[in-house]
């Protein structure tokens, strides 16, 4: 039976296809706490980067998959965690290169792009898409609510300083949340913002699922419209994805991988074990919800499950 400890899917990404994703983060760690997270609240706050695995590792496992023979449309960095806080990520990310022609993603926060290291290891990646929203301090704070360390014009400073050295594909990501960040204001502030950083795409994004903390609501779809209007962005509820998929045999074992990284609600679970031809979905629906290992969410009146 096939396990990866760093690797998971591929699971399906309606910007980029089927992604293979990696993570190089333990659960949880990261130096953002956003109130929209599917993971989950922030159990590990840090703004420091560390060495948390070996690079070789990661990259032996990676040479295991390739043995599959699957295909795959991207390979991404993201996971458990902020993946810059990953002391070996440029050298994680040129070993991938050097393995591959499939491009390599890193989706980050973008906080700690300030940072010479950070930025240089990027410059390995095809695509790296950043999180941008916030059009100020205050919010900021109250979307994203940073580790202590970071200042908001830190932060945007550095995305843009990033953004003019960038030789790959810059695509911005902006999560609308209602109440929050949604009004004319913001998304002006927002555009105002974004005119500054050299980016090849804009992606609005929504809390399709289970958020951080149970007040985060979806804006309504005028509020989505408008951001597209101002901010001239693709909304990636327009998007379309295939399904998940996983190399370990045992269904159970196949889904705890992928929720560990990538929440699934009971419709995407039971469309995975159905192209498994697992004969029992309810069964290990059941399982599921029995097991200590995993978090069951009544969300927009379905479950969701998190590992």
């Amino acid at each position: 039976m096939n396990t990866y400890r760093y690797l998971y899917g591929p699971v399906p990404s309606r910007r980029m296809g089927i992604s293979l994703g990696i993570s190089p983060i333990p659960q949880g760690t990261c130096n953002h706490a956003c109130v929209y997270c599917q993971l989950g609240r922030t159990s590990h706050m840090t703004n420091t980067p560390e060495m948390f695995f070996e690079v070789e590792a990661i990259l032996e496992e990676f040479r295991t998959w390739q043995k599959t023979g699957k295909a795959v449309d991207v390979i991404t960095i993201v996971g458990e965690g902020e993946p810059t806080l990953y002391k070996g990520l440029g050298d994680l990310l040129r070993g991938l290169k050097a393995l591959t022609r499939i491009p390599v993603a890193v989706i980050t926060n973008g906080a700690l792009l300030y940072d010479p290291a950070v930025s240089e290891a990027l410059q390995a990646a095809d695509i790296v898409l950043p999180s941008v929203d916030a059009p100020d301090e205050a919010v900021y704070k109250r979307i994203n609510r940073p580790h202590g360390q970071l200042q908001y014009r830190r932060v945007t400073e550095g995305l843009v300083a990033f953004s003019r050295v960038y030789k790959g594909q810059l695509w911005i990501e902006t999560m609308l949340v209602k109440g929050v960040n949604d009004d004319d204001e913001a998304l002006f502030g927002l555009k105002k913002l974004m005119d500054e950083i050299h980016h090849d795409r804009i992606y609005i994004n929504t809390p399709v699922r289970p958020p951080a903390e149970s007040e985060v609501e979806e804006p309504s779809k005028d509020r989505v419209e408008r951001a597209i209007e101002i901010l001239g962005g693709i909304a990636i509820d327009h998007l379309v994805s295939e399904g998940f998929s996983s190399d370990i045999e045992d269904d159970f074992q196949a889904v705890l991988s992928i929720i560990k990284r990538h929440p699934m609600n009971q419709f995407e679970v039971k469309s995975f074990l159905a192209i498994r031809g697992n004969p029992d979905p309810e069964g290990l629906l059941a399982r599921l919800e029995a097991s200590e290992a995993v978090k069951v969410v009544a969300y927009k009146g379905y479950q969701t499950y998190r590992g």
